[in-house]
């Protein structure tokens, strides 16, 4: 154990906080991508309060951090992260209030998984979450993605939400505004905002729980077909122009790419918007296809690839 874990270890056990805390783990187990090299301390809190308080421990020791959610978005480094990653994925906690005879909130902590939001909207015969069937990662990653699946964004379900502001360390609610969003633009993005909760409208629809699951399968098996769980990715590597007239995927195979390999990391020959893990891929793989793509796209078609995954 050195000097940093010793600080960081002594301050969870005497602060009584709870939750998960590891030295030396490897990033790539926390990544859709199977990718990253080690970080010097990985924390699981339970409590969004307990996040808070670490990172204000982690600003005035000089302790550089990460926060993340479930890691689908994201590329970690290769090398080793010395400082701390913080993960969500113990705050998740769901609520729910009926505003009326059709309509209910239902309040997620941001660490609360894709999958357990789309389950107790299913579980409660509450219908506007279908599409997200079977999308990996948190509430709080998706909330700032605006994470968009077949043609509908979370932002459509989107009420408010509580942040830290890391800047001033005081908490605040943001209700939502149509100039904040875009295709998978939100404000949380560029920001010193992180997310302790979100609030979502949700349409009550008794009796058709049956119909609400049946239309979840449907979106799973579409994601199925695909080829999205084939192999380790963090799915849509490049945002869609719709200006442009053609979806990122088409561009990319236009210009040959479909299957294109760079070390372990390879252009999905079944996706032209996928990069894939193929057993050992390092972040530097992912990245030189990346910019193969941006680069070989841009000659030959004249437009400019914006990369949505998130190299760290």
């Amino acid at each position: 154990m050195n000097d940093l874990q010793k600080l960081f270890s002594d301050f969870i056990t005497s602060s009584g906080f709870s939750g998960k805390l590891t030295l030396d783990e490897k990033l790539s187990k926390h990544s859709t991508f199977k990718i990253g090299g080690t970080t010097e301390i990985f924390y699981e809190p339970v409590l969004f309060d307990h996040l808070i308080k670490t990172l204000a421990f982690c600003r005035s020791n000089n302790i550089k951090f990460y926060v993340i959610g479930g890691g689908s978005n994201i590329v970690f480094p290769d090398e080793t992260f010395h400082g701390v990653t913080i993960t969500t994925t113990g705050i998740s906690a769901i609520t729910k209030t009926q505003i009326d005879e059709h309509r209910m909130l239902v309040k997620c902590e941001s660490g609360t998984t894709m999958a357990a939001f789309v389950q107790f909207c299913t579980d409660n015969e509450l219908s506007g979450a279908e599409q997200f069937a079977g999308l990996p990662g948190t509430i709080g990653g998706a909330l700032y993605m605006n994470a968009r699946c077949f043609e509908k964004s979370i932002s459509e379900l989107f009420k408010s939400a509580r942040y830290l502001d890391l800047d001033d360390f005081t908490l605040n609610e943001h209700g939502y505004m149509d100039r904040d969003w875009d295709y998978k633009v939100s404000p949380f993005q560029n920001s010193s905002k992180i997310i302790g909760n979100a609030t979502f409208e949700l349409s009550i629809e008794k009796g058709k729980k049956a119909q609400i699951a049946d239309a979840c399968k449907i979106f799973i098996g579409e994601r199925v077909s695909k080829g999205h769980f084939k192999y380790p990715s963090a799915g849509s590597v490049f945002r869609n122009n719709h200006s442009f007239g053609a979806p990122c995927g088409k561009l990319i195979d236009e210009c040959g790419l479909k299957g294109t390999t760079i070390g372990g990391a390879q252009i999905a020959p079944f996706h032209g918007n996928f990069i894939i893990n193929t057993g050992n891929a390092t972040a530097k793989d992912v990245k030189d296809l990346v910019n193969l793509a941006v680069n070989t796209v841009r000659e030959k078609k004249g437009f400019s690839l914006v990369p949505e995954i998130i190299f760290l």
